[in-house]
């Protein structure tokens, strides 16, 4: 979906009373000037909201709507709740309040004074997303107009938040294609042109990735129509040794021959959201001109049965040269990462990676739906990272390494198995992923399973992919590896 039209105008009294949509205004304890305007011309109705029992339960960023107000044009006059001195995270949830009743005839929102205005449209136009293939859809959220005494200043101001909101939903479009459309063929068509951005891009196909011992990845998508693919994003915003973020790309996922249940099979177009994710980051930081160098890799594969598919028992080297026993096909995204991860090492010599995977089911399990997992050999970066999810409010918590469950994935039949089962499911897949990063790399891997597809809405986000990390990743860009 393209993002939501946001203009910026003029503080207009007049254009203001005549708007047909939604008027938005702000309050604490007391009225702004310009809601007390707005007040006076519906005979009070703001000051009398301001006593009421709904009001006084409301916290910072949520709003009560006063539907038809007396004196205005408007559909609905929103009295948002945010304080003179409102913080970031406040000023979002301000926004994203604002998004979730938009209509087709849009809104106006009076901004004087709001200092984090940035976050406020950020969070506004996180949370004004739809998708859908219905032939007969519900209309779209009309324009809406930020009225600022400064509207060009309030413009670059709020530039690189709607940029960033736009890789957002750059990402969850990805993730929301079903499979039968975003092929891997066509994902790598669309990374393909970002070029039109400045991101330098490259597509290796089978052929390369032969010649480069890429069977581990190789083996995960033998037995689907759909070529694999290796695609190399990078964006050259500074010299030295670059961050390398690597995504996982399932563009569905069936299991393989061991097959999964029939039951929920139909979300697992979702499975290629790391490599989403990867992609919007790096949108991201071309949209913004990032003085860093970054490169992001995403292994494109469809992991299907069939009389070439990869079998329980099979034993396949990875680029790296290690030999792994296939216990279970439905283990694949591991296999995936694994090579993209030594090659990305091999030809960039990272200064830090980072890698993205919906890749465990028992993720879910231990932190549900609200925090990805973060497995690091390294302090300093996984704490940079913590921060930048606490800061743009994408929920992450660290999890164990350890050489204990080691045990767990040895096998008699080659250096490593691709699962441990059950117990420690996540903690083993890290492990194992461990085993492709040189000693020497700070590396984090982030299990997204949980939070790329809830099961309802978020703060950010209406019911559907989120694309959780994409600001995080900014974040930490911004925060950690600019010059």
């Amino acid at each position: 979906m393209a993002l939501i039209p946001v203009d910026f105008a003029p503080l207009d009294t007049v254009a203001l009373a005549a708007h047909a949509g939604r008027v938005v205004v702000f309050a604490d304890d007391t009225l702004t000037v310009e809601a007390q305007r707005v007040d006076r011309k519906t005979r009070g109705a703001l000051s009398r909201a301001l006593k009421s029992a709904a009001w006084l339960a409301l916290k910072p960023g949520e709003a009560l709507t006063l539907a038809f107000p007396f004196g205005l044009a408007a559909s609905a006059l929103v009295l948002v709740r945010l304080p003179r001195r409102a913080t970031p995270d406040q000023a979002r949830k301000a926004g994203a309040t604002i998004a979730k009743g938009l209509t087709e005839t849009g809104a106006v929102i009076v901004a004087r004074g709001i200092k984090p205005l940035a976050d406020l449209v950020e969070g506004l136009a996180l949370r004004a997303y739809g998708w859908t293939m219905k032939t007969e859809a519900d209309k779209a959220p009309g324009p809406v107009t930020v009225a600022s005494p400064d509207p060009e200043a309030a413009r670059a101001a709020c530039a690189e938040a709607l940029s960033r909101a736009e890789a957002v939903h750059f990402t969850r479009d990805l993730v929301n294609e079903p499979a039968n459309v975003l092929t891997t063929i066509d994902f790598a068509h669309r990374l393909e042109a970002m070029r039109d951005l400045g991101l330098e891009v490259e597509v290796l196909d089978e052929d390369a990735m032969v010649k480069l011992g890429m069977h581990a990845l190789l083996g995960v998508g033998q037995g689907s129509e759909s070529p694999s693919k290796l695609v190399v994003m990078r964006w050259p915003g500074a010299e030295g040794a670059p961050l390398a973020l690597v995504g996982k790309g399932v563009v569905f996922d069936t299991g393989g021959i061991s097959i999964k249940p029939a039951a929920g099979m139909e979300e697992m177009t979702m499975d290629m959201g790391g490599a989403a994710v990867v992609a919007g980051t790096m949108r991201a930081l071309a949209a913004r001109k990032a003085r860093a160098h970054v490169v992001g890799l995403v292994g494109l594969v469809e992991n299907m049965p069939d009389g070439r598919a990869q079998r329980p028992g099979d034993v396949v080297k990875s680029m790296k040269g290690d030999t792994i026993e296939v216990i279970n096909t439905d283990a694949e995204g591991r296999l995936v990462l694994a090579d993209v991860l030594w090659y990305a090492q091999d030809r960039f010599k990272p200064a830090a990676m980072i890698d993205l995977a919906t890749l465990t089911g028992a993720m879910i399990i231990a932190l549900g739906h609200d925090r990805a997992g973060v497995f690091s050999n390294d302090d300093g970066l996984c704490d940079a990272l913590l921060k930048a999810c606490e800061t743009t409010e994408e929920g992450a918590w660290r999890m164990p390494l350890g050489a204990s469950y080691d045990v767990l994935i040895k096998t008699r039949m080659a250096d490593m198995k691709n699962t441990g089962g059950r117990a420690a499911g996540s903690i083993t897949a890290a492990q194992f992923l461990q085993r492709f990063v040189k000693p020497d790399v700070p590396w984090a891997h982030i299990d997204i399973a949980g939070v790329a597809l809830p099961p309802g809405e978020t703060a950010f986000a209406p019911k559907g992919p989120t694309g959780w990390g994409v600001r995080a990743l900014d974040a930490l860009v911004r925060d950690r590896f600019e010059i």
